[in-house]
């Protein structure tokens, strides 16, 4: 049940992180517009660069999980051959 729980906790934390880089970005945009267009895009891809790097610490999270789900496999089998 607890690996349900991470995966739907992690699902949604992706779906809002996504909502947050289009939003942010939009935001961020029309606030430094009184800037200059170019400063206001210059902010809008920092914004989305650094929103980016949140959004693979998130992927980071479910690789590991998996990995560690793999490993604990490998593990229980390792066991049972060496029990035999």
């Amino acid at each position: 049940m607890q690996e349900a729980t991470f995966h739907r906790i992690v699902s949604f934390l992706l779906g809002a992180s996504w909502a947050v880089v289009l939003f942010g970005a939009l935001i961020t945009f029309k606030s430094f517009l009184f800037m200059g267009f170019f400063t206001s895009v210059f902010f809008s891809v920092c914004f989305i660069f650094f929103s980016l790097f949140m959004i693979l610490a998130l992927d980071a999270f479910v690789i590991n999980r998996k990995r560690l789900d793999e490993a604990k496999k490998q593990t229980k089998l390792l066991e049972d051959l060496t029990n035999k």
